[in-house]
C-alpha cells in the first residue's frame, strides 16, 4: 500500500481543490454513496501517516463545522477487525510468493480500518491498498494487458467534478465516512510534530525491531519499504529485539527513518523513482546475497522482509537463545 510519502504527495494533488464545490460525483465505491457528494463544498484536507482525510459541508455553510456539531448525516460504515497486537516474530519459508506480498498489504489495510465504524461524520478517510493513488484532472490509463489480454483502463473508487472545471480521481481505496480525524501528529513521522522521544521509547520495548516499526502507533506512515530500507541502513537484522540495541543504535535508526522518508517524498514532487538498495534484492549494494522472510506476531498480519545476513548481524539475548525470533 502507498505509504507516508506517496500519501503526502496525494494530499497536495487534493489541496487546490479546499473550498470548492462538487458539481458532479461518481465512482464504483459501495461503502459510502457517492451521490451525497454532489453540491457539497470540500472544506479541508489532512494527511495522517498512510491515510488522506477530506471534510465536506454544505456549500452555503463558509465556515464548515465545529467541533460539537455533525452538519450531515451520513451512514455509518460497518467495521472489520481490530489491529493486530505486535509480538514475537515468526519466520516462515524463505520461498514465500512475491505475489504474497499484496496480499499481506491488504490484511495491513483492513486491520487498520478500525476508526471507520464510529458513525456518521463529514470527513471522508481514504486508505489506499496496492497500487493505490489520485489523479488530478486526468484518469488513469492501462499500460499493459490484464491476464485476459484485455487492455481495460483502472475503475476509479471516486470521481470528484468541481464547478471550477477540475475533477480528482481515487483508485484502489477503502472509503468511509467519520466525524474527525483520529491521528496523533506526533506519531507522524513526516510531521514537524514527530515526536522523537515517544518513537525512541517504542524502539525500547522487548520485541523484534522489524515489527516495532510497522506499529502505525509511534510510526504513522512508515510502511514496509521504509522498514527494509532503514534496517539496512542502520545496520540492524530485522529479529533483533529493540531492548537489546544500544541508545546509539536506536538513534541512528530513527534518524535514517525520518531522512528516508523525507528524501522519498523530495523524490516523489520531482517525479523521481526509489531506487531500493535491499527491498525486493537478490544481493545488497556491496554484492552479498539477501535473505527474505515472512515476520509478524503469531495471530498477526505477516510481512516480507529483506535483510543482508552480513551487513546486519543478529543480536540475541545474553544466552544466545534464538527461540524469541520464531512462533
Amino acid at each position: 500500500m502507498p505509504e507516508g510519502p506517496s500519501v503526502r504527495k496525494f494530499h497536495l494533488l487534493t489541496s487546490p481543490f479546499v473550498g470548492q464545490v462538487v458539481a458532479k460525483a461518481g465512482g464504483s465505491s459501495r461503502k459510502i454513496n457517492v451521490k451525497d457528494l454532489n453540491a457539497l463544498r470540500l472544506q479541508d484536507s489532512q494527511v495522517h501517516g498512510k491515510n488522506l482525510y477530506l471534510a465536506f459541508t454544505a456549500a452555503e455553510d463558509p465556515l464548515g463545522p465545529t467541533a460539537e456539531e455533525t452538519v450531515l448525516p451520513r451512514e455509518a460504515a460497518s467495521g472489520e477487525s481490530a489491529p493486530a497486537q505486535e509480538g514475537l516474530a515468526q519466520v516462515c519459508a524463505s520461498h514465500t510468493r512475491p505475489q504474497d506480498e499484496e496480499l499481506q498489504e491488504l490484511q495491513h489495510s483492513r486491520s487498520e480500518a478500525s476508526d471507520a465504524a464510529e458513525g456518521p461524520g463529514n470527513w471522508l478517510r481514504f486508505h489506499f491498498g496496492m497500487f493505490g493513488s489520485i489523479r488530478a484532472n486526468e484518469f488513469s490509463r492501462a499500460n499493459k494487458a490484464n491476464k485476459r489480454g484485455d487492455w481495460k483502463d483502472p475503475t476509479p473508487r471516486l470521481v470528484l467534478h468541481f464547478e471550477s472545471g477540475g475533477f480528482l480521481v481515487f483508485y484502489n481505496c477503502r472509503i468511509h465516512w467519520c466525524s474527525s480525524p483520529r491521528a496523533d501528529p506526533a506519531s507522524d513521522i513526516l510531521s514537524v510534530e514527530f515526536h522523537r522521544g515517544q518513537a525512541l521509547d517504542a524502539l525500547r520495548a522487548p520485541n523484534p525491531i522489524c515489527c516495532t516499526l510497522l506499529d502505525q502507533k509511534y510510526f504513522s506512515g512508515l510502511g514496509n519499504i521504509i522498514k527494509n530500507e532503514i534496517l539496512y541502513q542502520a545496520k540492524i537484522h530485522p529479529l533483533t529485539q529493540g531492548s537489546l540495541l544500544t541508545l546509539t543504535d536506536l538513534e541512528r535508526l530513527l534518524d535514517c527513518a525520518v531522512q528516508f522518508s523525507s528524501d522519498w517524498l523530495h523524490s516523489k514532487l520531482h517525479g523521481k523513482r526509489l531506487h531500493p538498495q535491499i527491498y525486493q534484492k537478490e544481493q545488497c549494494p556491496l554484492g552479498h546475497a539477501v535473505m527474505k522472510g515472512t515476520f509478524g506476531p503469531p495471530r498477526g498480519f505477516k510481512r516480507l522482509t529483506w535483510w543482508c545476513p552480513q551487513c546486519q548481524p543478529l543480536v540475541l539475548p545474553g544466552n544466545g537463545d534464538p527461540s524469541l525470533c520464531r512462533e
